[in-house]
């Protein structure tokens, strides 16, 4: 495994302007040159709201670089992680470097580990890149837009030995975790069936009028691997705006929709407890109704999964959030932000017996990923993981596309006899961006 030099964090500093370099006494042990250098790419909403401020504020990280197509967002960042190391520190810091092509940012020798935060359809082609020059990566979810590009993603990373993690906190939730950790001891008795609930999307648009592209915004690099389309507002993010919901999020040449992006969280969880999240079922069937103009992606399904042990998952657009496990001697229910909940309050006993398995440790998303690079070791979700997770959301969606019940051999990622349905595990995309 690759591990992370203890490289000076702040070196090459000089493309900012007059960078303050940190002395190391400001911070003992944890001074900047001893912690890993992380370059995030991608600046929206999820970046500045959760990503960033969980890197800055982790004694182990320092953010050195930030890429993204926007020069609005992209110097409001970087205003934002100067502010807070200039608080830190109680001097002026002008040491985060700047750029428009994530390429340039992956190329810098001082960079040690990036997180991916850039719209779904860019997932892939960043993480090989980054794979490619032997930088660790966290990647948000979902991890794909298809099968065929998670399962190139996994062996590139896998090939140059870098370590990847995918970006969803739920398995941190104490409310996911624990409820896990009862499935997996057996608590509930023998597994037979999950129930996943996630919430339901925003009322669709239409077709919306071209408009000018913003001076702020490279639209095509924007684009990137996906088909030319006419610029309007609504299909990539709101103008001038970092809370704002972005409408890429519900345009299929982006994204699968909320069925991939809600199902990551909670269909990881059900896989988690089951122990097939390096698997999958063995069949899959579903209704569902999708969206018309512009935002064009699923708004509401109901799916049935079985797997080879007999186990049937459910999963399903609904009002709430959670997940319900059933055994052959009760059931228990985690609830997204909630409690969790059992038939028998001693199925919540927080005592453990000789040999069951104890998540009480488990770190956050972005400190597991961290410590995994000081260690050399693999994170709780790697991108297999990720890439088994969306895969579930994946041929639930192509089996509600075609309307049928469809065989899966998880194994070789294949639907049994089916050449209409494995056609469309993999998507084409523009130009050369998945080059391995």
């Amino acid at each position: 495994m690759h591990k992370c030099s203890r490289r000076a964090a702040l070196k090459g500093l000089g493309l900012a302007a007059a960078p303050f370099i940190v002395p190391a006494r400001v911070f003992g042990d944890e001074a900047p040159s001893n912690r890993i250098a992380v370059g995030i790419i991608g600046t929206g909403r999820q970046s500045h709201q959760i990503n960033i401020p969980q890197f800055l504020n982790s004694p182990h990280a320092q953010v050195v670089a930030l890429c993204d197509v926007d020069s609005w967002r992209l110097e409001t960042v970087k205003a934002q992680v100067e502010t807070h190391y200039a608080a830190q520190t109680g001097q002026a810091y002008s040491g985060c470097a700047v750029y428009r092509d994530f390429r340039e940012l992956i190329a810098r020798e001082d960079v040690d580990a990036v997180m991916i935060s850039g719209p779904d359809h860019w997932h892939v082609p960043m993480g090989i890149a980054a794979a490619k020059a032997g930088k660790h990566f966290s990647v948000e979810k979902p991890l794909s837009t298809c099968i065929a590009h998670g399962r190139l993603l996994c062996e590139t990373a896998t090939r140059h030995g870098v370590v990847t993690r995918t970006d969803s906190e739920f398995r941190s939730l104490p409310e996911m975790w624990r409820g896990v950790e009862c499935v997996r001891n057996r608590r509930i008795g023998k597994l037979t069936n999950m129930k996943v609930c996630v919430p339901g999307d925003s009322a669709p648009v239409g077709m919306p009028a071209e408009m000018p592209v913003p001076e702020n915004l490279d639209y095509d690099m924007w684009l990137g691997p996906a088909f030319q389309k006419p610029y309007t507002e609504q299909r990539v993010h709101p103008a001038k705006d970092l809370k704002g919901r972005p409408g890429w999020l519900r345009i299929s040449d982006y994204t699968n929709g909320m069925v991939s992006n809600w199902g990551s969280h909670l269909n990881d969880i059900a896989q988690w407890a089951h122990g097939t999240d390096r698997g999958g079922p063995v069949t899959v069937e579903g209704t569902g109704v999708f969206s018309e103009g512009l935002w064009d992606t699923i708004v509401e399904f109901q799916l049935h999964y079985a797997y080879a042990d007999g186990v049937t998952l459910d999963y399903e657009m609904g009002k709430s959030a959670g997940i319900e496990f059933t055994g052959e001697e009760g059931w228990l229910r985690a609830m997204y932000g909630g409690e969790v909940t059992a038939s028998d309050p001693s199925i919540l006993r927080p005592e453990k017996a000789p040999g069951d398995i104890d998540l009480s440790g488990t770190l956050t998303d972005k400190e597991d990923f961290l410590q995994a690079i000081r260690g050399g070791a693999e994170t709780l979700e790697p991108v297999e993981v990720g890439h088994r997770t969306v895969s579930l959301c994946q041929i639930g969606l192509i089996a509600i596309q075609l309307g049928r019940k469809l065989e899966w051999a998880p194994e070789r990622e294949r639907f049994i006899n089916d050449d209409e349905a494995n056609g469309r595990l993999d998507r084409p995309v523009r130009g050369d961006w998945l080059k391995t």
